[in-house]
């Protein structure tokens, strides 16, 4: 019999009333040639961009809705905000998150299907305060939220308070996000997230999206 837990992460997974949310995972961020090669190496090397694709991938075969969530500025930067040193230090770095520029495009090697959802936004650090994620998911009958991406430092965290503060749950696979440094993140996890988010691994996410029970 599988534990309490285990089929309590089951219910919350239910692919018709879950989605999947991609944060910052674009070219700019952590493609090769990003603006930040320190958090680019950290998602790539932990192996955290390659298993946002492979969830991405088993999402795309269940009815869980995927949406990417972009952050971008105009070229003149109108909108954007300037009352914090990481707004003002992004304005100065070499590859800017352009509307329309390669930058912000998803980055490899995450699919990116016909009906996901691509949220962009000019302002703010979180995915979800702000944007049209929050009217999508309810739109969508969305109760759970699964969010993966970068970073641990800032958006990650903001997605999740954002999303419970919201009504939502939120799950987090500790394996499909990253920050820097690499140790900050699952002390971030320990000590913040679980508080508040359900988490738990890739693979068993996508095994109660299959149906199968998870390990």
């Amino acid at each position: 019999m599988p534990s309490p837990a285990r089929e309590t992460l089951s219910e919350l997974l239910t692919p018709a009333s879950c989605a999947l949310l991609t944060v910052e995972c674009q070219r700019g961020v952590v493609g090769p040639h990003g603006a930040l090669p320190e958090l680019a190496a950290a998602a790539r090397d932990s192996g955290a961009l390659d298993t946002v694709a492979h969830l991405v991938s088993a999402a795309h075969d269940t009815p869980v809705q995927v949406l990417h969530a972009v952050a971008e500025r105009r070229p003149d930067g109108r909108g954007s905000n300037r009352n914090a040193r990481l707004f003002r230090a992004a304005g100065r770095l070499p590859v800017r998150q352009l509307t329309g520029s390669d930058a912000v495009r998803i980055a490899e090697p995450i699919p990116v299907a016909p009906e996901d959802l691509i949220v962009r936004r000019l302002h703010g650090l979180s995915p979800l305060a702000g944007t049209d994620v929050d009217a999508l998911l309810r739109n969508l009958g969305c109760r759970t939220l699964v969010i993966t991406g970068v970073s641990a430092n800032v958006a990650i965290p903001n997605a999740v308070f954002d999303a419970v503060n919201l009504g939502y749950t939120a799950v987090v696979p500790v394996d499909a996000i990253a920050g820097v440094p690499v140790d900050y993140t699952p002390a971030m996890v320990r000590n913040t997230l679980a508080l508040v988010a359900t988490v738990t691994t890739a693979e068993d996410v996508i095994a109660c999206w299959r149906g199968s029970r998870p390990r």
